[in-house]
């Protein structure tokens, strides 16, 4: 039975193991991160073919940069979530793919973050992030979540709204100001 997902000394080992080549390390590795890894590459590929193709290419950067994990920098799952959102991204901007439009009050996107396995607390921290992005002036709002979430660079924006590249950074930052106040305030 593989241990639980979060253990970040078991999964701090499979990485350091592959950082020095070790092959069964790696398999062990994405037997237990597969299923977290590749949801994530599906919410931001949405083509099924695709996410497995970069998941594919996931494990390829995870092997070829295992021996750049520090567990004295930061958490190993956040680390691999990170190498897949952004080969997922990579993946979407190469194939200069648009996503569809981002609904009015955020909804589809936020639903896109649901994982069937979530707890409670992540449920209430997704009603908690809808609430807050509803708070948000349109714009700041559909700026962030193109950028963050889809991967949209200042510069796209700036031509899909027709704005220069200065205002959207302040839309970006000003919004994202405005979504840590609010959650981590009462909401």
């Amino acid at each position: 039975m593989p241990r639980p997902l979060r253990d970040d000394a078991a999964l701090a080992r499979l990485i350091a193991a592959v950082a020095s080549g070790n092959e069964q390390a790696l398999r062990a590795l994405y037997d237990l991160t597969a299923p977290k890894l590749f949801g994530i590459v599906l919410r931001i590929q949405r083509d099924r073919g695709m996410a497995e193709d970069v998941l594919q290419d996931v494990y390829l950067r995870i092997w070829q940069n295992a021996g750049s994990f520090s567990p004295e920098a930061g958490r190993p799952l956040p680390w691999l979530c990170t190498i897949a959102r952004n080969r997922a991204i990579d993946g979407v901007r190469r194939k200069g793919e648009v996503q569809g439009p981002v609904s009015e009050d955020g909804e589809d996107w936020v639903e896109r973050l649901a994982d069937p396995h979530d707890s409670e607390g992540a449920i209430l921290g997704r009603d908690a992030l809808r609430t807050c992005l509803s708070r948000l002036e349109a714009t700041q709002r559909d700026c962030i979540v193109l950028a963050y979430c889809e991967g949209h660079s200042r510069e796209e924006l700036a031509e899909r709204f027709a704005r220069p590249v200065n205002t959207i950074k302040t839309w970006l930052h000003r919004g994202l100001a405005a979504l840590r106040g609010c959650l981590e305030g009462p909401a």
